[in-house]
């Protein structure tokens, strides 16, 4: 049973905050202040703690007074009688970089915007104008003369301690994960960082940065089951984007020679640590190479991302290290069944009934026109792709599961293609583009039949694309880089959901 004094003594609960907060807010509104946007930050907090980090620097404040006028969210808050210290964030640094203390005094601001700060609560907006000065524990501050509130906060920030303890909830409330984790902020920055890196390396290497549409008329680029919707000023059905290849082909046609574009992919498929039906994506084509040069600048793509964004190309993936400077290991799709499963004979890899057995102890039912090539793929996917932890390129894919590939003029029945996995994961597929118009529309063809006899992820047939080879397409190479599991990989994230600010969950109850 809850005596009284416990009752008395247990923390109010959220409602009985934001009521409380509320009432603040209506007090506010009746003196005609709430919301105010005149208020003008000029410094951030991280620059002042550069500027006037040394002991030196600080001894001249007691000199020649500096005065700063700074505004950020009130993480902290502590009220002394006639003086009070706040801690205010701002989005200038890491999390001691990025705050900056408030001292406030009745000498300073006035006893009336003393004593209005002390119901100021945590997570609200505070704007500060002031001196700068050392205090007697060494904590550079602001010695405010005038204070504003600027953004009442109406609900309370979680434990200070804690932040948010549940992972669905930092998902869901990214906003809130934000202010209380350092860590989500580094994550983030350094994808920023990730991506300024790539662009950057993509225009140094003549690479023309593109956009194409979202809305197709026909899916195509790659093998997933699309997002249906509807046009209604045009009566169509339309599909969200699963990939932009071949339209960024289709500039490639136009004498564009090199072509990238950072896209939003969108694939109607199952959600997994690794995959989200909301996803980005960067692909480049580029005229007059194939695809073992597209292997060689792919690796040297991811390796200076990792190191704009990490400091370096040697990484540490949940616990284990992983080398991003080392030149990425290449292996066939059967060299890798031998080399992780070697306990198979070379005539059980190329004998189609055995591995249709073998394939059902794992569950997976290939489809009934499966050919050989397919067969080694699947088999490849079971045994051999989760180990592949350092870089590996698995080359040699076979036509019939690479519809827009160019076929290997030695190897029957075998196109010129790659995908990188890294940690066990794709990051990565590229190939040397198929430009002969005949052989397309074959594909496209067998694509269709596919899709007849049941198989939802195989390729509509796209006619204005045919129509656009037979004007010419230049012998190509293109590729496309996992842009959410790369960062994953950067920022030593185990779920896709951490590097998406805002992944895609089940709706609330």
């Amino acid at each position: 049973m809850t005596t009284h004094n416990e009752a008395a003594a247990a923390p109010p609960d959220e409602n009985s905050i934001i009521a409380e907060r509320r009432s603040k807010l209506a007090a506010i509104r009746a003196q005609g202040i709430a919301f105010p946007n005149d208020f003008r930050p000029q410094h951030k907090a991280a620059a002042l703690h550069a500027q006037y980090g040394s002991a030196a620097a600080r001894e001249a404040l007691l000199t020649e007074p500096v005065t700063v006028v700074v505004a950020g969210r009130m993480m902290l808050k502590r009220v002394m009688g006639k003086a009070s210290f706040a801690t205010i964030q701002d989005a200038s640094g890491p999390k001691a970089d990025g705050r900056i203390q408030l001292y406030i005094t009745n000498d300073g601001t006035g006893e009336a915007e003393h004593a209005a700060f002390k119901h100021y609560d945590l997570g609200d907006i505070l704007g500060a104008e002031g001196t700068l000065f050392e205090t007697k524990t060494g904590e550079l501050s602001v010695k405010v003369t005038k204070l504003r509130l600027l953004t009442k906060s109406l609900r309370p920030l979680p434990d200070k301690f804690h932040g948010l303890s549940d992972q669905e909830t930092k998902y869901r409330q990214r906003y809130v994960d934000l202010i209380m984790s350092e860590d989500t902020r580094r994550t983030f920055k350094a994808r920023t960082a990730a991506m300024s890196s790539i662009r950057r390396f993509m225009e140094k290497n003549d690479f023309m940065e593109v956009e194409t549409p979202m809305l197709h008329a026909i899916p195509g680029g790659a093998a997933a089951k699309p997002f249906i919707t509807h046009h209604n000023a045009l009566d169509m059905q339309m599909f969200l984007r699963i990939a932009p290849e071949l339209y960024l082909k289709r500039l490639v046609v136009g004498g564009f020679d090199r072509v990238f574009e950072v896209n939003r992919n969108f694939r109607n498929e199952g959600v997994s640590p690794r995959h989200n039906p909301e996803f980005t994506m960067m692909e480049f084509y580029a005229a007059y190479v194939d695809y073992l040069w597209l292997m060689d600048f792919t690796e040297a793509v991811i390796r200076q991302a990792a190191i704009d964004a990490h400091g370096t190309a040697l990484l540490t993936y949940q616990g284990r290290e992983l080398d991003l400077s080392k030149p990425f290991h290449r292996l066939t799709i059967v060299g890798a069944i031998n080399k992780y499963a070697p306990h198979y004979t070379h005539e059980q890899l190329h004998d189609t009934d055995f591995l249709k057995q073998e394939l059902a102890k794992f569950g997976v039912k290939p489809h009934v026109i499966s050919g050989l090539g397919a067969l080694q793929l699947a088999l490849f996917e079971e045994t051999a792709e989760a180990q592949l932890w350092e870089p590996t390129y698995i080359v040699d894919y076979p036509v019939e599961v690479s519809p827009l590939a160019r076929a290997s003029d030695t190897q029957p029945g075998i196109t010129e293609r790659f995908e990188l996995f890294i940690v066990g994961r794709e990051i990565a597929n590229g190939f040397s583009e198929l430009n002969d118009a005949e052989d397309q529309a074959a594909r496209f063809q067998a694509q269709v039949a596919a899709k007849d006899a049941g198989d939802e992820e195989a390729m509509f047939y796209d006619a204005d694309f045919i129509r656009a080879l037979e004007y010419g397409l230049p012998p190509t190479g293109g590729c496309g880089i996992g842009i959410d599991r790369l960062m994953m990989l950067i920022t030593d994230s185990p779920n896709i959901r951490d590097v998406i600010l805002f992944p895609h969950l089940r709706r609330e109850d």
